[in-house]
């Protein structure tokens, strides 16, 4: 861990020159006292680094000073850029590139690989946040990192929840979403995004497309997503919330949810919240609540009221029924 570390502030001194202690202390998860105490490490091993006092003050290199990769090759270099998404190097084809790589990190990258490694980033992008979900392992997933790497238009049947489709795409970039793997292509001159589960045939043509240089992948991921979940939550209810309620809420909501949740007044003598919050279509919106069991009620609208009267008048009548059973 320590060697870890001591390479991360190496790194870091190196890409941003003048940094203080707090900072590296805050990057790493360390104490600052710790910190004190690598910055001696590395100036016991020969390392040229040197404070700087003052209000501005922190440490920096010595100017000039740079630690290179040896023997890193443009290959290794790319994977390197896939070693924060568990599982993903091995799925893309990439994962003895991805072994290599990481025994020959020491510090940064030279000039002539720079260009290699932000490529990946700008067409592989990480979206942190886990769903409850296994993750999936796409029968074409390596053929479109391919076609995506070598901007290579593809021809592909695929099933969305209404319909088979077939696309000619010019495929821009993947995402991995809480293991499962998704395209973001250009039809018709539009972005679009694709679960690559769900594509059912794949031909890579020899069509080379240009690939935009305004398309930026982590923009337009994090524009789709809330433009998504502001579709899959178009309305509004208020709801009362015990403290355990709320915290579940807090858990399992998405982004947007979580984001638009509003308390109204103080919390009651028992902890409870009168919280307005947006929630998905009738159906959907009573599945969630039900979710929460006892400790949540909703007072508006009556109608998502009423619904909710419904799901549990069905509910008691049922286990009523499977209680006789056992008579």
């Amino acid at each position: 861990m320590r060697a870890s570390r001591l390479i991360n502030i190496l790194t870091t001194l190196q890409a941003k020159g003048l940094v203080t202690a707090e900072a590296l202390a805050a990057e790493n998860d360390v104490s600052v006292r710790t910190i004190y105490r690598d910055i001696d490490a590395l100036s016991l091993s020969g390392v040229p680094v040197y404070s700087e006092r003052g209000s501005d003050g922190g440490y920096r290199l010595l100017d000039g000073y740079r630690v290179r990769l040896n023997g890193l090759s443009s290959a290794e270099a790319e994977a390197m850029f896939l070693s924060g998404i568990p599982g993903a190097a091995a799925d893309l084809g990439l994962g003895s590139l991805m072994a290599g790589a990481q025994k020959k990190l020491t510090a940064a990258l030279p000039e002539d690989l720079r260009e290699s490694a932000r490529r990946m980033q700008s067409k592989f992008h990480l979206d942190a946040p886990t769903w409850l979900a296994e993750g999936e392992q796409p029968v074409y997933l390596q053929a479109i990192a391919d076609a995506v790497w070598n901007s290579k238009r593809i021809r592909m049947r695929y099933r969305s929840w209404k319909a088979e489709k077939n696309r000619v795409a010019e495929p821009l970039g993947i995402v991995i979403k809480g293991g499962a793997w998704y395209l973001v292509a250009r039809v018709d001159d539009t972005p679009r995004t694709y679960r690559i589960s769900r594509v059912l045939d794949l031909i890579v043509t020899d069509e080379h497309f240009d690939w935009p240089k305004t398309f930026d992948l982590a923009a337009y991921w994090d524009d789709n997503t809330r433009r998504l979940e502001r579709e899959l939550y178009p309305n509004w209810a208020v709801v009362r919330l015990s403290g355990w309620g709320l915290k579940e809420v807090e858990h399992m909501s998405p982004p947007y949810v979580r984001t638009n949740l509003e308390f109204i007044g103080e919390p009651n003598e028992q902890g409870w919240r009168t919280v307005r919050l947006p929630v998905a279509q009738e159906r959907m919106a009573v599945s969630e609540m039900l979710k929460l069991g006892t400790e949540v009620e909703v007072i508006d609208p009556p109608e998502l009221r009423a619904a909710m009267h419904r799901a549990v008048k069905s509910l008691i009548a049922r286990y009523s029924e499977a209680s006789d059973l056992t008579r």
